[in-house]
């Protein structure tokens, strides 16, 4: 049994600690960070390990855009911001295209072979230029560019053997509060939103180009007065039903100011899967892990060895 939780580790090797907590039956994953990285041997090592515990085989991801997001730099090919790709694209839209395949298909397979089996990667936020957060996070303002790079991008990733993940739906770009410190009010109605930042998905999820997706931690009041992880009204409704996304729903962490009001750890925890979350990060707050991990009697709804197989890389070497 793989379990929902995705967890943080707190360095270069497992700990004592860590290795407790990823034998439980809650967690599923890893996710890692510049903290656990010094070079690619340790990297391929840590990795290993982490793999070695459980059967199937904890999933292992990270944050690894490009530009300002890259947990791995020494030793890694240092990846363009999307921004800078978007831009091109406007000059030479064939050789934006082009690049933007290429650049995918290297960050997946530099991260395949050192056994990390996916990155949250990549945005498909538009940038309106409102909040630093996303800036060049982000391909470009108009949706239709940033469908058409995103596409080029997740087929260079999935030729490599690696899984997608678009963030952060339904769209970051039009609030001016980032979602790591506060929780961010979009007050657009739903026509507005689903005419400009929903396209992208939605071509996308036309196109089967997303594995996962990841939801914004913002509350868009017109649609429902709870952030949009932890609604079922757009995990189930919208983004199930409506956008007919078969693929993996991954909450953003549960340790950022966004999901504060949600509650304690673990009813955060439980108001994801609730909404309709398949996996759920909580990455760097060891005390809210141990209180989820000491609160949950686990059953078999818990276990989630099905989404997490769908989402493992192709193993090279």
């Amino acid at each position: 049994m793989l379990g929902p939780l995705i967890i943080g580790i707190k360095g270069l090797v497992l700990s004592h600690e860590d290795t407790q907590r990823l034998q439980h039956p809650l967690v599923g994953g890893v996710i890692l960070f510049a903290r656990n990285y010094n070079d690619v041997p340790q990297l391929r090592a840590l990795v290993a390990e982490i793999k070695a515990l459980r059967s199937p085989s904890l999933w292992v991801s990270v944050d690894h855009e490009g530009g300002r997001v890259q947990r791995f730099i020494n030793g890694f090919t240092r990846l363009p911001s999307l921004g800078e790709l978007g831009a091109l694209y406007e000059s030479d839209r064939q050789s934006a295209v082009l690049k933007t395949n290429e650049w995918g298909f290297c960050m997946a397979q530099e991260l395949l072979a050192v056994g990390v089996d996916m990155s949250f990667a990549p945005v498909v936020d538009l940038n309106k230029n409102k909040l630093s957060l996303i800036g060049d996070r982000s391909f470009h303002r108009k949706s239709d560019i940033v469908a058409a790079m995103t596409k080029a991008w997740c087929d260079g990733v999935h030729r490599a053997g690696m899984k997608t993940c678009a963030k952060h739906f339904p769209g970051h770009g039009d609030v001016t509060v980032d979602s790591h410190d506060d929780l961010p009010v979009d007050v657009r109605e739903y026509n507005t939103i689903a005419s400009d930042d929903l396209i992208p998905f939605l071509q996308l999820i036309k196109e089967e180009a997303l594995d996962a997706i990841m939801p914004a931690h913002i509350v868009f009041p017109k649609v429902d007065d709870k952030p949009a992880g932890f609604s079922s009204i757009w995990m189930k409704d919208i983004l199930r039903q409506q956008c007919q996304f078969k693929g993996v729903i991954i909450s953003d962490d549960l340790g950022m100011g966004g999901a504060e009001g949600m509650g304690t750890y673990p009813e955060r925890l439980q108001s994801a899967l609730n909404a309709g979350c398949d996996l759920v990060l909580l990455c760097n707050e060891y005390l809210g892990i141990e209180e989820c991990l000491q609160t949950f009697t686990i059953d078999a709804t818990f276990d989630r060895s099905d989404s997490i197989t769908t989402l493992y890389g192709r193993k090279i070497g």
